[in-house]
């Protein structure tokens, strides 16, 4: 795994989208600011309107005003700001690509090495990338050329491959880096370390110690103004597909054969397609789906999905739980609990893992927990048995406490980590086309047979806990939805 950064042009399409305002101009400021950035870099966003250069670098400055409100390095800033230049690429205009590789071709003011940022709508990916191509501005012959494409890499798995076929008559697999913002958070990217760098760890990761495995990402906010796009879309799709399967991945993979972009993704590759299919015909023992209704939320009185969405015969899932089994021999048996919700009464993600019951049980004593907290807190806690003080034998849990992060780190956002490595050539903390395609494969399914189902969807109240109704699942009468990194599980 390289550290260098060749000297490059980052071309950054949707420049002006909330992306791009947001986290990918702020994010390569805050990396110039640490001294990451090599100085032959350049920026060059691409956008549809017509900017004058002075009026566009004015606009960057007004987007780091909006992130930075403690002001900045001014130096940094004047250096960072001569870095971007933009280009106009009217959609009217049949020319568009030609004139951007007309601009791109000064060498003397663009390094030759490209990486294309597409943040633009799914819809456009291959037409652009086919763009790029008709130019020749994805050739290798002299210069690395990038691309990426930002989530959902299709919308099931035959719209992936659809996709994949269309960007590969271009571009090799090596070209292509698929984002997932959650592979760029150190908190997860921390996984994979804590578990194969700590022998007590690794020993008892296995069917052997461990009863189950739960991954968690819940909100308290709605759907907001996205509601159309979240109709079309669905929990499932939007956060079990991507984000909960990758942690997924790490959490339970083999050691890899070592830290190279390639042995971290063909060890996630293996996981993924060792998962067992959800059988359809016991649906309801698997997946258990539900929309949240009217509530409260910190004291605040909020309307339910479906009278936001204005359509009462919506059956799309705003909760997603699922069931899986992983058929391979350290996992054997071992149910992994995956579940995303919105308008729950807390956001936290986070692994839980429920240890087996110890070969001494004194007074219904509870189970072992070692809980990874992702966000907002990063965090490591195991829960075991202690001892009271006194003259009789009772126990009562104590929690080992470790913050992962420490008030002098530095806090780096996930698109930060992320462009740095597509500068770099490291692809590990992206997509794999085939991690993509075994997401879809698995999840394809379920998404059809909720979709078919046109029955009234579970209601849960904005501000509740889990619906008890999604117990179903479970394997276990002792097993219950891990809440918090608080003491105490959901008692």
């Amino acid at each position: 795994m390289t550290n260098k950064i060749d000297p490059c042009t980052l071309v950054l399409f949707g420049a002006s989208g909330n992306l791009a305002r947001v986290k990918l101009y702020p994010g390569l400021f805050r990396l110039d600011l640490l001294g990451r950035l090599p100085d032959d870099l350049k920026i060059i966003g691409v956008g549809r309107q017509i900017v004058d250069l002075d009026a566009w670098r004015a606009d960057i400055k007004s987007m780091l005003d909006t992130k930075f409100k403690k002001g900045y390095d001014q130096a940094v800033f004047e250096r960072f700001i001569a870095r971007n230049f933009y280009h106009a690429n009217p959609p009217t205009d049949p020319d568009a690509f030609s004139k951007l590789k007309a601009t791109l071709s000064d060498e003397s003011v663009f390094p030759q090495n490209l990486a294309y940022f597409l943040s633009v709508r799914p819809v456009d990916f291959a037409p652009v990338v086919e763009s790029l191509a008709n130019v020749g501005l994805t050739q290798e012959d002299k210069y690395w050329r990038r691309v990426v494409i930002e989530k959902p890499f299709g919308t099931d798995l035959p719209s992936a491959k659809t996709l994949q076929a269309a960007i590969t008559k271009h571009l090799k697999e090596s070209q292509i880096y698929r984002i997932d913002h959650y592979l760029g958070k150190s908190a997860l990217q921390n996984i994979l370390l804590q578990r194969f760098t700590n022998t007590v760890l690794e020993p008892i990761w296995n069917n052997q110690y461990i009863d189950h495995v739960q991954i968690t990402n819940t909100e308290m906010l709605g759907v907001g103004d996205r509601t159309q796009f979240y109709d079309s879309t669905g929990a499932l799709r939007d956060m079990l597909q991507s984000h909960i399967l990758q942690t997924l991945a790490l959490t339970a993979m083999e050691q890899p054969k070592d830290l190279t972009p390639e042995g971290v993704r063909d060890a996630k590759i293996k996981l993924l397609e060792e998962i067992r299919p959800i059988p359809v015909s016991e649906l309801e023992k698997h997946a258990f789906r539900a929309q949240y209704a009217a509530g409260n939320i910190n004291g605040e009185q909020v309307p339910g999905y479906l009278d936001e969405l204005g359509n009462k015969d919506s059956v799309v899932e705003t909760y997603a739980a699922l069931k899986l089994f992983i058929d391979n021999p350290r996992w054997k048996g071992v149910p992994f609990y995956i579940r995303t919700a919105k308008r729950l009464h807390e956001a936290d993600t986070r692994i839980s893992i429920r240890f087996k019951k110890a070969p001494l049980q004194i007074n219904d004593q509870d189970q072992n927990w070692l809980i990874i907290g992702i966000q907002p807190r990063e965090c490591i806690k195991l829960e075991v048995q202690s001892k009271i003080p006194g003259l009789d034998i009772q126990t009562r849990t104590i929690q080992l406490d470790a913050a992962n992060r420490w008030e002098s780190d530095d806090s780096v956002d996930a698109y930060e980590a992320l462009l740095l490595n597509l500068m770099q050539g490291d692809n590990s903390n992206y997509l794999h086309i085939s991690e993509a395609e075994a997401q879809w494969r698995l999840v394809d399914p379920v998404v059809k047979a909720w979709a078919e189902d046109k029955r009234p969807v579970h209601q849960y109240p904005a501000g509740s806990r889990d619906p008890l109704e999604s117990k179903v699942i479970f394997e276990a009468e002792d097993q219950f939805w891990r809440y918090s990194i608080e003491l105490g599980g959901d008692k």
